[in-house]
């Protein structure tokens, strides 16, 4: 079997790679029958001779490769038809600007695999960029902090080497008393807490952040269970509940704002879930919250005050609770939202080696063990230009190719 690593084409570019030299070099050894190429990138954060140099081939055509490895989606021109790709699509909720695209791959008689649907039989996800997300995430918020309040200035993650960097910046930081309220406890949310570790800011539980004064800087770290609560007041439940039943829950995180001065937001946001941080909340003359790092960056979702994403240029904006509006980040009253969302593009490096390390492990043997886990399956959105059971409600999504029916 023959794999490529593609080139990322998608604007603005991305220097992510699934396989780094070293993790790529991992794979050969691993799997010494497997043919591997290269594409070309002058985007790239490792270089044509850093893959070069670990003896792998830097082509300029992948057409002869069965298997085609990226990170971002690809331009319809650019797809070849008939071949097998491995990328993030960001088609499986219907999202408008990759509706072509997935038409495109349809119509191509193309088989596609989704990064985002690599799960095990719990349906949790295996892989992602989800840790260097919460990283960068967390960093974000404490640069919004400290140029909301002219505290200090941090430089951009962009312009940092690694995750060790960021750390080394952020632990020189004095800062005022305080709270941090952090949702939740997956990739992203473990990326965050690691951040705010390393920082040593001292974490206290949920009634203690909510009934205590401190004296230096707290976060807690909530789950689902702790800032939602079932419509009909029944406690006696789990988290499988909630992600079972979301219809019935309410959000229970107004406490949360009217406590916290700090609002990171590491959680997943499901079909159905309710509103977490409302546009009530928000204007309650209560709220305290003034700076938000919505990591998770689902517009128009769960948190009412991400009216849009933000970008690595340009990662804070402004907004007005009165009005529901963007304005200026230094009005006295603006709360600052920080919503990038390509965060892990700011530490590419790391990003890469990590999520290299995860796609060896979790979805590499599948390829050579007739897929016994059925890990491929479960992730196969399209085969041969036919949607796959599980995503067959995308069919009013895109039209199936004609000639298959």
């Amino acid at each position: 079997m023959k794999f490529g690593i593609i080139k990322e084409r998608k604007s603005p570019p991305d220097k992510r790679v699934v396989f780094s030299p070293a993790m790529l070099s991992a794979f050969k050894e691993q799997f010494p029958q497997a043919e591997i190429r290269v594409e070309s990138s002058d985007v790239r954060i490792f270089k044509d001779e850093e893959y070069k140099a670990a003896g792998f081939e830097v082509v300029t055509d992948v057409s002869d490769c069965d298997v085609l490895i990226g990170v971002k989606e690809v331009p319809v021109d650019a797809l070849i038809p008939h071949k097998n790709y491995f990328f993030f699509s960001h088609t499986i909720k219907r999202q408008p600007h990759n509706k072509e695209m997935l038409q495109a791959i349809i119509d191509n008689d193309i088989t596609l695999y989704d990064h985002e649907t690599v799960t095990d039989t719990s349906n949790r996800r295996l892989i992602g960029f989800g840790r260097y997300a919460g990283i960068v995430g967390t960093y974000n918020g404490f640069r919004a902090f400290g140029q909301k309040y002219e505290l200090y200035e941090l430089p951009k993650a962009e312009s940092l080497t690694d995750r060790d960097a960021l750390v080394a910046r952020l632990k020189r930081l004095t800062l005022p008393p305080i709270k941090i309220v952090l949702t939740g406890k997956g990739k992203v949310g473990m990326g965050a807490k690691e951040i705010l570790d390393a920082m040593k800011v001292k974490e206290v539980s949920a009634d203690n952040f909510l009934s205590k004064k401190y004296t230096e800087p707290v976060y807690t770290q909530i789950d689902v269970l702790e800032y939602n609560k079932r419509k009909d007041g029944n406690t006696d439940v789990d988290n499988s509940d909630f992600f079972k039943n979301p219809g019935e829950y309410v959000s229970d995180f107004a406490r949360f704002a009217n406590a916290a001065d700090m609002y990171i937001a590491g959680h997943f946001y499901g079909n159905g879930a309710p509103q977490i941080l409302s546009r009530d909340m928000l204007r309650d003359k209560n709220n305290k919250i003034k700076i938000v790092a919505d990591i998770s960056c689902d517009v128009e979702g769960p948190v009412a005050c991400t009216l849009r994403s933000s970008t690595i240029a340009e990662p804070f904006y402004g907004y007005n609770a009165s009005t529901n509006t963007e304005t200026d980040m230094h009005h006295p009253a603006a709360i600052v939202v920080m919503a990038v969302d390509n965060l892990p593009c700011e530490l590419p490096r790391d990003a890469s080696e990590g999520f290299g390390e995860m796609f060896l492990n979790h979805v590499i043997p599948a390829f050579y063990n007739n897929d016994k886990d059925r890990i491929l399956e479960r992730s196969k959105i399209a085969e041969k230009g036919r949607l796959t059971e599980k995503f067959k409600y995308l069919n009013d999504y895109i039209h199936e190719n004609v000639p298959h029916l």
